[in-house]
């Protein structure tokens, strides 16, 4: 099953990491059941001015109830970005988020294991992704946005005289 199972990740990896690497482990639990992890990691440049790299760890317990299984599933995510450039300067940006879902599944033999496991990390990667994208980024977007103004001083200037003058007009 465990063969099974990185093979299976590796199509995964491929598709939505488009490279990087990533390692499927299985072990017995002492009841009914068995537990696993499952590991992907993807970097961009390392030790250029633009780096990044994502690690997702994805711990799952299944416990077998008859033509159902039990799955728990923890999922953490690892992600550091850095950039740099000589006119706005450098950036690190790093943090991890952790989330748990439980879910019964129906089974027809090992193989559903390995399908089950895979919709239950895809589909949690999927959230912490948009989780990330939307909350995260569009957050530190916000702060950095209030922080420094990306425009010239020059335009920011002049828009601020711009209006300035069409407030006075409109006083008149």
């Amino acid at each position: 099953m465990e063969v099974a199972a990185n093979e299976a990740f590796d199509v995964y990896r491929e598709l939505y990491y488009e490279g990087g690497v990533g390692s499927v482990y299985f072990w017995d639990l002492d009841d009914d059941g068995f537990a696993g992890v499952v590991l992907l990691k993807k970097g961009i440049t390392p030790g250029s001015k633009n780096s990044g790299g994502w690690d997702s760890i994805h711990v799952f317990e299944a416990t077998d109830r008859g033509r159902t299984c039990h799955y728990k599933l923890t999922s953490t995510v690892i992600l550091h970005l850095s950039t740099g450039s000589e006119v706005l300067g450098d950036m690190d940006l790093s943090g991890n988020m952790t989330r748990q879902i439980e879910a019964d599944m129906p089974i027809e033999g090992d193989a559903s294991h390995v399908a089950n496991v895979g919709r239950l990390v895809e589909d949690m990667e999927l959230k912490m992704r948009n989780l990330l994208q939307e909350v995260y980024f569009g957050k530190a977007k916000d702060v950095v946005s209030e922080l420094r103004s990306i425009q010239p001083l020059s335009e920011t200037n002049r828009d601020r005289s711009a209006h300035r003058n069409m407030i006075s007009s409109m006083m008149k």
